[in-house]
């Protein structure tokens, strides 16, 4: 299964661009708009998929193949991590999910940006919404089902010997 490294890392960047695809299409068509956790998955997310492409280009031997194996699982470890802290978030009990702050773009604008990220993990009321299901799971759910699945099947094909 794992046999072919360039074909899986390409096809890991084919599975993060289908993410991020609808994600925007989540965004502009269906009219669900990013909380700021939302924003921080898409970014690790696209950073997986760009460490899968790197890896399908480059298509290095030996310790090379190792390197891009741990670079892949540090950005899914990163997406698998906002997602888990969004899908924390949404399953507080009511009355105890923190209070909306200041969209993210004025944050960014008029704080530092290890304070705005520090703010966005905590989470904000808006974060504890759920708008969308797909069975029974919510988008950050799915998030980390395919961050899962994505750094498990990239580290291991990329790791072997």
């Amino acid at each position: 299964m794992l046999s072919n490294r360039r074909l899986i890392n390409f096809a890991g960047f084919a599975a993060c661009g289908a993410l991020l695809a609808y994600a925007l299409y989540a965004q502009y068509e269906l009219g669900l708009e990013p909380c700021p956790l939302c924003i921080f998955q898409r970014i690790a997310i696209a950073a997986l998929g760009v460490v899968f492409l790197l890896a399908a280009l480059h298509q290095p031997r030996a310790w090379g193949a190792r390197l891009y194996a741990i670079f892949i699982g540090i950005a899914a470890l990163a997406a698998i991590g906002v997602a888990g802290r969004h899908v924390y978030v949404q399953h507080l009990p009511p009355g105890s999910v923190p209070s909306c702050g200041a969209p993210l773009e004025v944050l960014l604008r008029f704080t530092p940006v290890m304070a705005v990220i520090r703010k966005v993990l905590t989470g904000s009321g808006e974060c504890g919404e759920v708008n969308w299901k797909f069975l029974g799971l919510a988008m950050p759910a799915w998030v980390l089902v395919c961050a899962l699945l994505l750094g498990a099947i990239g580290v291991a094909a990329n790791a072997r010997k």
